[in-house]
């Protein structure tokens, strides 16, 4: 699948597939404008339907940004609050795609990740990044404050780290990113693609419906009290147990497990 904005490749694992998603905006280092950010929260909904999905990688294409942020030059003609509500309702939607994505998604990201950019990127269930990457939340230098998914950075990094970034609006490198738990891992450039496929190697030795059913519950535990957490998650653990999923993957362990002991 192929948009103005974006390419969808599918490449396919024992009947399942991956789904690699590229942000394709390069002149503009993949800023968010509405007709990009409409046809991405499309082509995202698309992928939400595949039964088949195990997985989605998401990354802006060339080597120079994995998003810039929101395109300032059309922020720049917002004239009134409901302007601005309606474009920042747009950077909600894309997050909020990528968060209620059955299936885990990766964020790969090289050079520049700022503002709406970070937002994405945070909306992901995983941050790889090369040591060009460079993050932050520069809207207060615009005159506006960091919004909606910035929402999720305490969750990641803390409420310290959250109010520097925002209040400042400064660039972090990459390895201090990682150091603060912003992302994930960082690698040497040439080496990003083979982190990425040494995660997706191990994600998907995870049972398939039993990976959707995590996504899932931690998508619940966001917003909940922890005793309605845990119910939550009996309620998961009884859904598991609607296929033969557990019991297959029981008995293949088991047999494992049978197969070490005996050799």
């Amino acid at each position: 699948m192929r948009g103005p904005f974006f390419h969808i490749r599918h490449e396919p694992h024992e009947g399942d597939s991956i789904a690699y998603v590229t942000l394709d905006h390069q002149a503009r280092l993949n800023t968010l404008s509405s007709a990009v950010m409409d046809e991405f929260v499309d082509a995202v909904a698309g992928l939400a339907a595949r039964d088949t999905l195990r997985a989605v990688v998401l990354a802006g294409a060339g080597s120079r940004a994995f998003v810039g942020g929101a395109d300032v030059d059309e922020m720049a003609q917002i004239a009134s609050p409901a302007e601005a509500r309606a474009f920042i309702g747009k950077v909600h939607a894309c997050c909020a795609a990528v968060r209620d994505l059955p299936v885990p998604v990766i964020a790969v990201i090289r050079g520049w990740c700022l503002g709406a950019g970070l937002e994405l990127a945070a909306a992901c269930d995983l941050r790889l990044a090369d040591e060009t990457a460079r993050f932050g939340m520069p809207e207060v230098k615009l005159g506006i404050p960091s919004v909606v998914e910035a929402a999720l950075l305490p969750g990641l990094i803390g409420w310290a780290r959250t109010r520097e970034m925002l209040l400042f609006g400064e660039v972090i490198d990459a390895a201090e990113a990682l150091r603060i738990g912003l992302i994930d891992a960082c690698t040497p450039a040439a080496e990003l693609d083979a982190a990425v496929s040494g995660r997706l190697t191990s994600l998907l030795t995870g049972a398939p419906r039993a990976v959707r059913l995590q996504k899932a519950l931690i998508r619940r535990w966001e917003d909940l009290t922890v005793s309605a957490a845990i119910e939550a998650g009996i309620d998961a653990f009884a859904a598991a147990f609607e296929t033969d999923e557990p019991h297959a993957a029981m008995a293949a362990f088991k047999a494992a497990r049978a197969a070490r002991r005996g050799a």
